[in-house]
């Protein structure tokens, strides 16, 4: 099993050394923002290094929503960033499952989904696998309850969607994790990538606030994450506070022996 971490997009390679990583997760443009990626200088260092890298789309991404204004951005931006991502040799492009607000149609918001993929198959795809990530919280959210994720996966599943299980959104969202990887796999067939994160907060809280898997503030027994990164089948990415991302994969990696 491959581990690592999100590391700062300056010099992922160096980050990676640092935390003795296998895996390396950043960004390719400003998370809260609409530009364009911007081309990786190191292209091809990157692709030769042996570290297997996954791209994550910036957080101000929609798909599902009703909003023209959001969603039309959205489906440009998760096509430019995967293109960049291909072109570094990525695993995939991890996208959040989005949400429609409240009084609208869900049906509609899952419907914009496969209107992505039907429009990206037309110009031959993505390049990159598109990760849809579970989500901690939010009224009308499509990856926050498993149900919802098993009515996506019914229109996006033959497209090659992959999913990527984010431990803290589970916890966050009241999925027991004792089991969940299985739970996960019976819905959409497979997992493809884990953020192996801890959380600041309780149970079911619906807040999204990572802590490092030990050694930190968090609140989920790191055993119980361990286990769920040896049942999952997948890498592991911990999305942690940088200064325990080193520890975090040792004790994961010992765990994991």
């Amino acid at each position: 099993m491959r581990i690592g971490a999100h590391v700062r997009d300056d010099d992922p390679l160096s980050a990676a050394r640092e935390r003795e990583a296998e895996v390396v997760q950043f960004f390719l443009a400003d998370p809260q923002g609409w530009k364009s990626p911007v081309p990786e200088p190191d292209a091809e260092t990157i692709r030769a290094a042996g570290v297997d890298v996954f791209i994550h789309s910036p957080y101000v991404v929609n798909v599902a929503s009703l909003n023209n204004r959001i969603r039309i951005p959205s489906r440009k931006t998760v096509a430019q960033h995967a293109a960049a991502a291909a072109k570094i040799g990525a695993a995939g492009l991890i996208v959040h499952g989005g949400h429609v607000r409240k009084g609208e149609d869900v049906a509609e918001g899952l419907a914009n989904w496969r209107k992505l993929f039907e429009r990206q198959a037309e110009q031959g795809g993505f390049g990159v696998p598109i990760l849809i990530e579970n989500t901690a919280g939010g009224d009308g959210a499509l990856a926050r309850e498993l149900d919802m994720i098993a009515r996506l996966w019914d229109l996006v599943g033959e497209f090659g969607a992959g999913f990527c299980l984010d431990t803290c959104h589970a916890f966050a969202a009241g999925w027991e994790l004792d089991g969940v990887a299985d739970r996960v796999r019976a819905v959409t067939g497979r997992i493809d990538l884990v953020h192996l994160n801890n959380s600041r907060d309780e149970f079911g809280s619906n807040r999204d606030r990572h802590a490092n898997v030990v050694h930190g503030d968090g609140t989920i027994d790191p055993a119980v994450l361990a286990g769920v990164a040896a049942t999952a089948g997948a890498p592991v990415v911990v999305e942690t506070p940088s200064e325990g991302q080193a520890a975090d994969i040792a004790y994961l990696r010992k765990a994991l022996s």
